[in-house]
């Protein structure tokens, strides 16, 4: 027999034919010693290294069931540009995202929004768009007071926002073939008043064809039926009250400078700062005075107060229209401008024909 090497007293193992020894686990020579490595077992753990939700910038949800409508109809702000993070610690609020509910955010407007949190979707539009519809307004009783072709520019450039600001009222831009069509209606019937000896037939017709007009456009897109539908009703309506502000140009020259000053006045006494009801009234006592003395100077007379009275009457009523729903600046610097004028324009006409 060969002498073998003594070998230190070991356990029994199992045999092992390549001579390999098993090999001790990281950390087990603690754990045979008596010791435990804390360290040890996350060395050799997996670590997650995706990207991970960011949680400093959200609101922490609370155990209580939350409000439907509080939870979906969260007031949100303009969103930041895609790719930036916001900074840590930031509000919510201004991240652009709500805070975190468990219903989500849904996209809203803010007309919706005032609704749900109680308060008027109304805004009127203020002291400088009622400074320049007071502006046009004298500009249209001046042109008319000198020749109808004078009062052509001044109703173009009504007509022209009058068609712009309807389509921005209803969520509508850039909406250019539905502006361009409207005006084109509007240039229509100028044209139609002027060749018929400015008889109101011609914007009736004019209106007519032009609705038909906006049908036939409005079958030939390819958008969803709700679209077309939509738009269907926004050309008509401002291609409508384009054209019936030329109803300036068929009224009598003295019932337009009458009824445009009056609506200067009126829209320039909406906007002090008054209680709606008060500001109201004094709006159509102003306009009943400024018809009274606008009278004077022509055949009218005393009349003109009921023409003052009637033409504040429709303009307040398109100044509301202008003022409803959340409108935007621009809203108020086109429709907000236009809109009283050009609903005031039928009444100038009826009224100063039954005045006459």
């Amino acid at each position: 027999m060969t002498n073998q090497p003594n070998q230190p007293n070991q356990p029994n193992q199992p045999y092992d034919p390549y001579g390999q020894q098993p090999q001790a686990w990281p950390g087990q020579a603690y754990q045979q010693q008596g010791y435990e490595d804390p360290h040890a077992a996350q060395q050799y753990t997996q670590q997650w290294q995706g990207q991970t939700w960011e949680t400093q910038n959200h609101q922490a949800v609370s155990a209580q069931a939350p409000d439907p409508e509080t939870a979906i109809l969260t007031p949100q702000s303009p969103r930041t540009p895609q790719g930036s993070a916001a900074p840590a610690g930031a509000d919510a609020s201004a991240t652009g995202y709500g805070p975190a509910t468990v219903g989500g955010n849904a996209r809203v407007t803010a007309a919706q929004r005032a609704r749900a949190e109680g308060r008027s979707p109304v805004i009127e539009p203020g002291l400088q768009p009622a400074v320049l519809t007071a502006l046009l307004g004298l500009l249209l009783a001046g042109a008319a007071a000198v020749g109808t072709y004078a009062l052509l520019v001044p109703l173009v450039v009504l007509q022209a926002v009058t068609a712009a600001g309807w389509f921005r009222l209803n969520g509508m831009w850039p909406a250019r073939q539905g502006i361009a069509l409207g005006f084109a209606g509007a240039l229509a019937a100028d044209a139609a008043l002027l060749a018929s000896g400015r008889s109101p037939s011609a914007i009736l017709g004019t209106i007519g064809v032009w609705v038909l007009l906006a049908l036939v456009l409005q079958l030939r897109s390819h958008a969803d039926p709700d679209e077309r539908m939509y738009g269907l009703m926004a050309t008509v309506a401002a291609s409508a009250l384009a054209i019936v502000a030329g109803g300036y140009l068929a009224a009598a020259a003295d019932a337009v400078t009458v009824g445009a000053v009056a609506v200067a006045v009126a829209v320039l006494a909406r906007a002090l700062p008054l209680p709606t009801p008060a500001s109201v009234v004094v709006s159509l006592l102003a306009a009943a005075g400024a018809g009274i003395a606008m009278g004077s100077v022509t055949d009218l007379g005393t009349s003109g107060a009921f023409l003052g009275a009637g033409a504040a009457v429709c303009a307040l009523i398109g100044h509301r229209v202008a003022s409803y729903d959340y409108p935007s600046r621009f809203v108020h610097f086109t429709a907000g401008v236009a809109l009283p004028l050009a609903a005031a324009a039928p009444a100038v006409y009826v009224l100063g024909r039954a005045l006459a």
